[in-house]
């Protein structure tokens, strides 16, 4: 069985419905999470969806802010949400497919929108920043991110960490820029260690080659400038690593009207 899981920080779903929807229908992954939906439950397009496939829908949203949401052709078995540092800022949610998918072993996916961190990397003077610290090492030590040798997940989303030194356009000159201190990256790369999840975008396109899913909106020539970061990440459990056939950066959707300043990535498993 071949399964298209796509990651989008889609940054306002309402706003780029018509974004979401031009991508689908060249794409069409089976699963798609978004990030930054800035939208409450009662207000999502789910209706949208709906007309284009996805008949299955966990959310995790609030007004104007963050926001996680996994859509589906297949059904799943259940979805829970876990909150982080205390706060519930919807930025995270689990589904779980099983039979009703037609797998018949259990497939886990975590959604994830890490806090940004705001512009200044020392968190005695960013609130922003701590808390993004904070919740790094609550992923690193959370039980719930540790999935059994024999369990089959993702952990996908936009984490907000550019860990590696190809994962930026300029090592030396983003060292002290909020995504690549090397505070955060150690967090990051220690969270993915401790769950035993292995980084499926860098087995499929290892460095020094470079890799980003992020161009700043601030560039006016994003594209000649190609000053990127990879922010958005997809995990798997190392039961899965050898099942990923293929991953997908679709860098043009960068260049869309009103876009979002990240682009969708899309993994293809052979289940």
């Amino acid at each position: 069985m071949q399964l298209k899981v796509t990651t989008w920080n889609i940054n306002s779903v309402r706003l780029r419905i018509d974004l979401v929807a031009k991508f689908i229908k060249a794409m069409r992954p089976d699963i798609l999470c978004l990030q930054e939906t800035k939208c409450p439950d009662d207000a999502f397009p789910l209706k949208r969806f709906k007309r284009l496939g996805y008949d299955n829908a966990a959310l995790n949203g609030q007004k104007a802010y963050h926001g996680v949401v996994v859509l589906s052709r297949l059904p799943f078995e259940r979805c829970n949400v876990q909150s982080f540092c205390g706060k519930t800022d919807c930025r995270h949610i689990c589904t779980v497919f099983g039979e009703r998918a037609g797998l018949r072993d259990p497939l886990t996916i975590h959604n994830f929108y890490v806090p940004a961190g705001g512009d200044i990397p020392d968190p005695a003077v960013n609130s922003k920043f701590a808390h993004k610290m904070a919740f790094l090492d609550e992923m690193r030590d959370c039980a719930t991110l540790r999935p059994a040798p024999s369990e089959r997940a993702i952990l996908l989303g936009d984490l907000n960490v550019a860990p590696l030194e190809h994962d930026v356009w300029s090592h030396k000159q983003m060292l002290r820029v909020v995504s690549h201190t090397p505070i955060e990256c150690e967090k990051l790369t220690t969270a993915r260690i401790a769950g035993g999840w292995v980084d499926s975008m860098r087995i499929h396109t290892p460095e020094p080659t470079k890799l980003y899913t992020w161009w700043s909106y601030r560039s006016p020539d994003w594209a000649t400038a190609d000053r990127g970061r990879r922010l958005d990440h997809i995990w798997t459990s190392p039961i899965l690593a050898d099942r990923v056939a293929d991953i997908t950066i679709a860098k043009a959707y960068r260049g869309a009207e009103q876009p979002s300043d990240h682009v969708p990535v899309t993994a293809t498993l052979e289940l």
